[in-house]
């Protein structure tokens, strides 16, 4: 089969592989769409991911497609020829932080890679903990969105959203868009949606945003400009919860201003290994702010994600926006880095 093997830092290559061999309790997936994310762009710039990906490598982890073969002590329903979508991860249900409800943090969380191929093998614990089928009217490329949804819906849980809360989200790239899409179908927030370019705040109003905002140029560190600006549209008091989907220090701590006293911050944009942040505490402590931070999801998140994705409250329409064969990927990836060609996430059809 084809695939795309990483091998590191922004060395990836197509090449025929061999296709997975089956254990008993494990199924074969034929991808019918993998979608590109910022996380993949980011294991491929760096060359690896220290949880969920040692090169050298199958790549990629968000997909929909339809069962191949499956072993023969598969149970749960599964057959060959049902379209699925399997999630890039599964928790053990035994170590302390299953225990604890946070299988997100599971001390053996097994990870998979391999969507961009022509077929990709789905672990046992996958198989049996986060598989789910799709129903007949939903499209692989809208299915194939669960995977994020499921973090972002994760996050929005986290900052317990209420109707009728103000939302405000910095940077409307995929996420950043899952986030206001969500934060105003499915909590009923009022949002206000963050960005450097009008194009993305755009974006962000035709998927749900009531109003955006402008950060000014890259070089504008100090953020007065955006505090001023969302303080005259909040009564002089900020967001209740303001969502950082950018991943830079600077906004990590310029959202510690934004945020209303006793509200919260979600740091969902993961900072470059090794930065750090400078905080302070006074505000912190005397204005009572919450700083919390989301990693990956969980097996309920994923059902739910689902669920809002086959209600038609999420699709693929304003995010995925270029469909592009599995060839292509090596030049979709130096595009995306690069922000050419307007891509936002790309469907690889294998």
């Amino acid at each position: 089969m084809t695939a795309a093997v990483l091998y590191g830092a922004e060395d990836m290559k197509i090449e025929s592989v061999d296709i997975p061999t089956l254990a008993d309790d494990e199924v074969l997936v034929r991808v019918e769409v993998a979608l590109t994310c910022g996380t993949d762009l980011k294991v491929w710039k760096q060359g690896f991911h220290q949880r969920m990906i040692k090169p050298p490598s199958l790549f990629g982890h968000e997909l929909a497609g339809v069962i191949e073969l499956k072993g023969n002590a598969v149970n749960g329903g599964f057959r060959e020829g049902m379209r699925v979508v399997p999630a890039n991860s599964a928790p053990c249900n035994v170590c302390l932080y299953c225990r604890k409800g946070q299988p997100n943090l599971c001390e053996d969380l097994l990870f998979n890679n391999g969507a961009y191929a022509e077929f990709i093998r789905i672990p046992a614990r996958i198989v049996e903990k986060n598989t789910y089928s799709l129903p007949n009217h939903l499209e692989y490329r809208d299915a194939a969105l669960a995977e994020p949804l499921a973090c972002v819906l994760r996050g929005l849980d986290e900052c317990h959203v209420r109707p009728g809360d103000t939302v405000a989200i910095m940077g409307l790239g995929p996420i950043g868009l899952m986030f206001v899409r969500l934060a105003r179908k499915a909590f009923g927030a009022r949002v206000i949606a963050i960005a450097r370019r009008h194009e993305q705040v755009d974006r962000a109003v035709v998927l749900g945003a009531h109003e955006g905002i402008l950060m000014g140029r890259a070089d504008q560190r100090d953020g007065a400009a955006l505090v001023s600006e969302l303080s005259s549209r909040t009564d002089g008091r900020g967001a209740d919860v303001v969502i950082e989907a950018i991943g830079q220090p600077e906004t990590w701590e310029l959202a510690t201003r934004l945020v209303r006293k006793g509200g919260t911050i979600n740091f969902f944009g993961g900072c470059p290994t090794g930065t750090k942040v400078h905080l302070d505490t006074s505000l912190l402590h005397y204005s009572e702010i919450t700083c919390k931070a989301t990693f990956h999801h969980t097996p309920a998140h994923m059902r739910r994600s689902l669920q809002w994705i086959a209600e038609g409250a999420v699709d693929s329409r304003h995010i995925v926006n270029h469909d592009q064969p599995l060839s292509d990927l090596p030049q979709v990836l130096h595009d995306l880095a690069n922000r050419r060609n307007g891509q936002i996430k790309t469907a690889i059809i294998p």
